[in-house]
């Protein structure tokens, strides 16, 4: 039977779709003036499906088979085009012929002359009603030819060039003509009524043909002057695994919209199988360039500008690509789980219409500038238009409610009075994406270290994926099969553009976790990103989500300027805080040439310093208990027997002596000793932090042993003698320990980059040329991943600190400088292009597993 899948949906369809929310949204709310309505035109009982218009004219088709034609300057109806037996679902007007197009749900598309308003052409698909619906439309002036998307997969079309048949003069056939066939499916009858299907059955709704005034006319429809029939050879069978619901022509014809300058013509098309696919037109038909996976749903409006292609999708997104780059530039999160029906241009304002009944215009920023509740309604079709007054524009939108709305528009202008943050250089941040993704990243409680938060974690981690997402990487959230044990891990991928060369693979590591924040101490609300003199206050701004972001905003940035040369892959987890335990073996990501981490801050508050050593970490808990002994009461017996917590006293004393040296035997044997180099760096060092020497080799290049923590069982009371004592004690290890002689696990081993390579060097320029001043080179703490993932990988690891000193990662107050986190994004742009440009490519490294590190 014929479908007409866009018809009156029941309330609670409605009800629905207005509630979800948008959180994950990255497009902010920027206030600016909403279109003003013009004017209302109603079709009681109608489903406004497609619209189109002309100088003069609005056409609008519906489930009701006639197509009305409206005075776009008088808004009253001037006629009813009839000759459809099915829903008018798409409408194009070309204007170099002055035609108006019209396909429809009963196996036609239809000519009519906007001159005079009459039928000229009835258009046969091949195979007749076998093609089902034809739900989209274009038409190319350059080739004189319509494009016909069907419901039954194929793409057809029709030439007009050679085209013998004329509008002016006596009605002529092209010879062709046949009587259509009936279809066993798509002119059925009910199965109640038992009929064998014919000409006769009508699986729309049924709606008389009525005149202008209201009454039925019972006269035939105005006979076209020629029927013609798509041949063989213009036809595309399974272009899609889909419904082809929307086709748009690149460059664009539509109205309000900035043109491309390529000089040939691409048809793109989208389908019910989530994928774009873009041809290239010619005089004789269509050759495939590219297929565009969307994965958000079926593909039900399509628009373009320049080399642009926006996508809407079944499940509230809007997918932006570049077709220069052949990359996803970004996707906007409309209103998830709320199909988007239409999209209309403007400039550079996207707007976009939803089955909610609203419509929102996004700016070239991708940042929602209006959002007004358009019908009462879904909102199924749209178009920009001129208007009646020559300089200005009217977006024209159509619903189920049978309404048909005439809004003025015109380009955005951003209301300044926005909440305005200045960094320390006085920049104004209110529209900087990656100050308002930090915000919403950071009110995710994600502490790895209690199981209270595991939820919280892996919301971080979704949210992520879908931030990654919106910034134009692909992404997806990964988890472990123990997954009630372990945090998901985020993996994304920045694609360079497209080149016949193999581009560098950069592995970016970071972490979504952050550590306990307890209120005492903080000044502000830590779980809320707070902005005083220059700086942003919040747990995570610092270690590690405020760099994490940066990072990816420097690849979207560069995406989007079509200037990214490599791979940027991400591979961010959430247990770093915990020790890294979410990671094992797993063959997914390939060869990568380098791994580029931000997750440590500067020596000083006002000298950059690039990372080139972490000191390695053992983590171990020392317990001693008395056997077959309770705790006790130091009143009753005290002093009877040995006590744990005297002899656990004992041995810390003698792990260390007066001046901090490890006593365990060995302990020393292989730190690799300081060359003249580094003794040199170190005085410049001191010199720098007004420090000594010999203070900032304890704290880098010296192993070192920590006692955290001494506990006692029992209740904790001044009379209880503890049964059992608890110590957590560290160890930090330098290049070339390998602690053999201490029975402990390894939780991170130590790391030391290489100063000669040249991206080490190239990050070293790139830092230098963005500060004015050259990087100090430091060792810092561990981070436990870094030598794990460099050994696995093969290939060296470069480490960009960017907050200050004065950071405090881990303790109250947590910050990072907003001049720091946007000049770190500057330093990561520069570096991609500067080892983009260079076609430096070191060969990676095979590990001896053969295997690389993601999840569990």
């Amino acid at each position: 039977m014929q479908s007409d899948p866009f018809l009156t949906l029941p309330p609670v369809f409605l009800r629905s779709h207005r509630h979800h929310s948008n959180k994950a949204s990255l497009s902010r709310d920027l206030h600016a003036a909403t279109p003003s309505l013009v004017h209302t035109l109603i079709q009681e009982k109608n489903s406004i499906l497609s619209v189109a218009t002309d100088e003069n004219h609005i056409y609008s088709g519906s489930q009701s088979q006639n197509i009305s034609v409206w005075d776009n300057r008088t808004y009253t109806l001037q006629t009813q085009l009839r000759g459809h037996t099915g829903s008018v679902l798409s409408l194009k007007y070309a204007p170099d012929k002055r035609w108006l197009f019209s396909s429809s749900g009963d196996s036609t598309v239809r000519v009519w002359c906007t001159k005079g308003l009459t039928p000229l052409y009835v258009i046969n698909p091949f195979l007749d009603t076998d093609s089902g619906d034809l739900f989209s439309l274009a038409w190319s002036p350059t080739h004189s030819t319509i494009y016909i998307g069907c419901q039954n997969t194929s793409i057809q079309w029709y030439n007009f060039t050679n085209f013998n048949v004329h509008v002016e003069g006596s009605p002529a056939t092209t010879g062709t003509s046949t009587p259509r066939r009936a279809h066993k499916f798509f002119d059925s009858y009910p199965r109640s009524q038992r009929r064998s299907p014919d000409l006769e059955a009508s699986n729309g709704i049924n709606t008389p043909i009525r005149s202008v005034d209201g009454h039925v006319v019972l006269t035939n429809p105005p006979t076209p002057r020629a029927e013609l029939h798509i041949p063989p050879q213009n036809v595309i069978d399974s272009a899609h695994y889909g419904y082809v619901y929307c086709m748009a022509l690149l460059p664009s014809t539509r109205e309000g919209v900035t043109q491309s300058m390529r000089e040939d013509i691409l048809l793109a098309t989208g389908s019910g199988d989530e994928t774009v696919k873009v041809w290239k037109c010619f005089p004789n038909g269509l050759e495939l360039l590219s297929t565009i996976e969307c994965t958000h749903g079926a593909i039900l409006s399509l628009v373009t500008r320049e080399d642009i292609i926006y996508a809407g999708c079944q499940d509230g997104y809007v997918r932006v690509w570049d077709l220069q780059t052949n990359t996803f530039i970004r996707t906007i999160i409309v209103q998830e789980n709320v199909d988007i029906l239409s999209l209309s241009i403007l400039g550079c304002d996207l707007y976009v219409c939803s089955a909610d009944g609203q419509v929102k215009r996004y700016s070239d920023t991708f940042d929602c500038t209006a959002s007004w509740s358009a019908h009462s309604g879904i909102v199924l079709s749209s178009i920009v238009t001129r208007g009646a007054d020559p300089a200005g524009f009217e977006l024209i939108t159509g619903g189920n409610d049978g309404a048909i709305n005439i809004w003025k528009v015109h380009l955005a202008t951003v209301d300044p009075s926005n909440e305005v943050i200045l960094d320390a250089e006085g920049h104004n941040t209110c529209n900087d994406i990656l100050i308002y993704a930090l915000s919403k990243f950071v009110s995710i409680r994600s502490v790895s270290s209690s199981e209270d938060y595991r939820e919280d974690c892996r919301q971080a981690a979704i949210w992520l994926t879908k931030c990654f997402a919106q910034l134009g990487a692909s992404s997806k959230t990964l988890y472990a099969d123990d997954a009630a044990v372990h945090n998901p891990i985020v993996f994304a991928c920045f694609q360079g553009a497209q080149t016949s060369l193999r581009k560098p693979r950069i592995l970016f590591y970071g972490h979504y976790d952050v550590i306990s924040a307890p209120p005492e101490g903080w000044e502000s609300d830590p779980f809320k990103l707070t902005a005083r003199n220059g700086y942003l206050y919040g747990r995570g701004v610092a270690d590690d989500k405020g760099p994490v972001l940066a990072v990816a905003c420097a690849a979207a940035d560069l995406v989007r300027a079509r200037k990214l040369g490599v791979d940027l892959l991400f591979l961010v987890e959430g247990e770093e805080e915990t020790g890294s335990g979410g990671f094992v073996d797993a063959n997914l990501i390939g060869d990568v040439d380098a791994i580029l981490v931000s997750n440590s801050s500067w020596i000083a508050s006002n000298v950059p310093s690039i990372t080139y050593g972490l000191r390695g970490v053992v983590h171990c808990d020392i317990e001693i208990s008395s056997r077959g002994i309770k705790d006790s009461h130091s009143g009753i017996d005290g002093g009877a027997w040995d006590e744990p917590m005297q002899d656990m006293i004992q041995v810390l004393a003698g792990l260390t002596d007066n001046n901090r040296r490890v006593l365990i035997p060995g302990f020393y044997d292989k730190v690799r000793p300081q060359d003249a180099e580094e003794a040199t760096l170190f005085r410049l060092l001191g010199a720098v932090t007004q420090r000594s020497a010999a203070s900032l080799n304890a704290r880098w290049r010296e192993p070192a042993l920590t006692i955290h923590s001494v506990r006692g069982s029992g209740p904790r009371n001044p009379t209880v003698i503890p049964a059992s004592v608890t110590a957590q004690v560290s160890l930090r290890i330098v290049p070339d320990q390998v602690l053999d002689a201490v029975n402990v696990d390894h939780t991170a081993d130590w790391w030391l980059g290489d100063l000669t390579h040249p991206w080490f060097l190239e990050l070293e320029r790139a830092i230098h040329d963005e500060w004015g001043a050259e990087p100090m080179r430091v060792v810092k703490a561990s981070i436990p991943c870094v030598p794990f993932l460099e050994k696995a990988f093969g290939c060296p690891a470069l480490h960009l600190p960017m907050g200050e000193s004065s950071g405090q990662a881990h303790l109250p107050n947590e910050n990072i400088s907003l001049s720091n986190l946007r000049h770190g994004k500057a330093v990561v742009e520069r570096f991609l292009l500067a080892i983009a440009d260079s076609g430096v490519v070191p060969k990676a490294r095979k590990s001896e597993a053969q295997t690389t590190p993601i999840v569990g």
